[in-house]
This record gives structure tokens, sequence and C-alpha cells, in this order.
């Protein structure tokens, strides 16, 4: 067994294509073919199932896929221990995140990372807070950036930043004050309300703390379901309607006078955000070294 069999294979895996897995791996597609083969030659085992227009694994790939990943990660230990004796610490990290700290933390969190490490480089996709946690959950990932938690006996969760979620306005709008900038609760019943599509971790979170106030989301007026926070806040601007979204994401629209916030009364809308891993698998070393500096990264007072 070899490693360029295990990288053509998990490669084939993810992307669910001999052609795709032949460019990432800069080999020929007989050869990866053939990598595969030999594989489950050795192995007596059929790993592939070929036969739809989709490419998936058997019950028996299925089992040798965390194993794979296992003694591809344990390679990577190998040499990132090398390395970091030496102290050349490089590499990439493909990263799934959520849409606020992909969009308003990250930034931050990749900018002092690379000043400790500056040979490593990131690859930032974006994805649900539930999708990431459902993908770790089977096996497709190992890692990710949430907003939400999900227990589960596999999963570990770091917590790396303290968010405010704070319900966003047209800057002209005004309404009645208790103290402050805090608002009555039943003043949610009276607006047009933005929402987050089913799967956000922003929208679970309302949807819980609302719950906890024998409030529905039914029992308010939703105009419209946006995936974007960019989109949601320009509808606000436009005084299209009002939304829940993190404090962090409308920092520049308030200082320039086009959205208020306002915190409604005896609703906690305080939230953490995670680094979230499964913790029977064996992570890259780079990955760990990204792990280790988030549970002592400081923070920002970005507000």
């Amino acid at each position: 067994m070899e490693f360029n069999q295990l990288e053509s294979f998990i490669s084939v895996v993810k992307h669910k294509s001999f052609s795709k897995a032949a460019r990432e791996l800069f080999l020929t597609q007989p050869s990866i073919s053939n990598n595969i083969q030999n594989l489950e030659k050795e192995l007596g085992a059929v790993l592939l199932d070929r036969k739809g227009k989709t490419i998936a694994l058997t019950d028996s790939g299925k089992i040798f896929y965390r194993y794979a990943l296992e003694l591809i990660n344990t390679r990577e230990q190998a040499i990132h221990s090398i390395k970091d004796h030496l102290n050349k610490i490089e590499g990439k990290i493909e990263l799934k995140a959520s849409s606020i700290p992909e969009q308003y933390i990250l930034p931050y969190i990749i900018k002092d990372f690379t000043k400790i490490y500056p040979k490593v480089t990131f690859s930032i996709i974006h994805k649900n807070s539930m999708d990431i946690i459902d993908d770790i959950l089977i096996g497709k990932e190992s890692f990710g950036i949430v907003g939400i938690k999900c227990e589960a006996k596999m999963l570990e969760y770091i917590n790396f930043y303290q968010d405010e979620l704070v319900l966003a306005t047209p800057y002209e709008k005004e309404y009645p004050k208790t103290s402050s900038n805090i608002l009555d609760i039943n003043i949610l019943f009276s607006e047009n309300f933005i929402f987050r599509k089913e799967g956000s971790g922003t929208r679970l979170f309302i949807e819980e703390r609302l719950s906890e106030k024998n409030i529905s989301l039914e029992d308010l007026n939703i105009i419209s379901i946006i995936d974007s926070n960019e989109m949601i806040k320009k509808m606000i601007e436009l005084s299209l309607g009002v939304s829940f979204i993190s404090k962090i994401a409308i920092k520049d629209q308030e200082t320039l006078k086009i959205i208020k916030s306002y915190k409604i009364e005896g609703l906690d809308l305080t939230r953490d955000f995670y680094f979230v891993y499964n913790k029977n698998r064996t992570l890259s070393p780079l990955v760990e070294t990204f792990k280790d500096f988030l549970l002592n990264w400081p923070g920002l007072d970005i507000i």
C-alpha cells in the first residue's frame, strides 16, 4: 500500500470524480484509476461504486476511507514534527466556516496567525453551521468554524469568540425605548422581518431564544428569507424590513448612520463561535497548530 494510492482514493472521494482528482494531484486520469485498482486488489475489496453517473463509496470504501485519512494525517504529523523542529511550519489550511466568522472575524485571526506562521495559507469556504456539523458527523470533514453547538460524543468545541446579535433597523426608524437602546419585546410583532435560511446558525440561535419567550417564527411577519448577510443589510438600508444580525456585521453601517441597532428587553442574544472537530480523528499537524492557536487567541475588541 502506497501513499499515492491513498491520496488518489481520498481525492476521488472528495471530488466524486477521477478527472478532478487527477487535476488536483497533477496526475493523469489513468494513473488515478490504476492507483485505486491496485489498492482494491491489495485489500481484496471494491471501494468505489462506479456504476452510476456519480461515484460513491461502497460499504468497504466507507470503512477504509477513515483509515486512509488517518494514514495520510499520520504521515503529515511526522513531516510536521520535523518541520516544527526546524521551525518551518508551512502549508495550506482548508477551512469551512459559517457566515459571520467567515466574513468578519476570520480575517483578524488569519492576520494574527500568519504573523507567527508566514508560510501558511488559507482556503476558506462558506457553509451553514448545520451543514458543517453534518459533514463532520458523516466523516466528510474533520473540523470547521460554526456558530451553534450540536451535542454529539465525537464532537469537541473550542470557544474562541463571543458574539452579540442585535435588532438591526433602518436608521430613520424611531421606537419607544424602555431605556437607552433597549426595546420592548412586543415591538417584534409589528415589524417586517428578514431572516436567514434554515441551517443558518444565526436563525437557529434566534429561534431558540424566542422559543424561551414562547414566541415562534410563525408569530412574526417574515417577508424574506435570505442567505446573504450583505443582502440583508442592504434590504434594511432600503427600509424593506428589520433583522436580527451580529453587531460586528453592521459596525460600518452604524458608523455611517444608515443602520441602527437595538437590544430587546429580556432577550439575551450573546452567543459563542466555535472551532468544532471530530475528536476521534487525527487532525493534520497544521490544523492542530491552528487549533492550539485558537485556544490561546486573545480575540479583538473589534466593535
